[in-house]
């Protein structure tokens, strides 16, 4: 199958049911996409795929040939990292830094849906990741400010 992951187009043989998560750490060596609870329940494991976040755990890679897939090594734009990103590292909106990736990746795909979310709207997109930390107020600052920076560009 073919598939196109962070803009390249890598072809691979493999069982179209296994999980998009084990190929991209297992066979493209993607592992900022992370393994959490295996069941779709964290948001740990959250890609875009065609723009939407998906739980990559969940997820049989051969529902994705062909679709455009964005793990959180693909969301910057060459050096320059991602708004999103920038608002994480700038509010310190980790702790371990384990979930992240899964908030980055939901913060991105909200913002591009609604560059200009309402504090609900933020809590609601992110209430169904799981910081084992307790970094949630950092968080939604962090995504607020992604959106406040978005927004203006809009």
């Amino acid at each position: 199958m073919n598939l196109n992951i962070n803009g390249a187009f890598l072809a691979l043989e493999t069982d179209p049911e296994r999980t998009l998560l084990s190929v991209l750490r297992n066979d493209f060596q993607l592992t900022g996409t992370k393994y959490g609870c295996g069941e779709g329940n964290c948001g740990a494991c959250t890609v875009l795929i065609d723009g939407e976040s998906v739980r990559a755990c969940v997820t049989p890679v051969g529902t994705v040939a062909e679709r455009e897939i964005v793990t959180i090594e693909g969301l910057a734009d060459g050096d320059r990292l991602h708004p999103v990103q920038e608002a994480f590292i700038e509010h310190t909106a980790f702790q371990c830094g384990y979930c992240t990736p899964g908030f980055i990746i939901e913060t991105a795909a909200l913002l591009s849906r609604n560059p200009n979310p309402t504090a609900d709207q933020t809590r609601a997109a992110l209430s169904g990741h799981i910081c084992r930390c307790g970094a949630y107020t950092r968080i939604i600052d962090a995504a607020e400010s992604a959106a406040e920076r978005t927004g203006e560009t809009a």
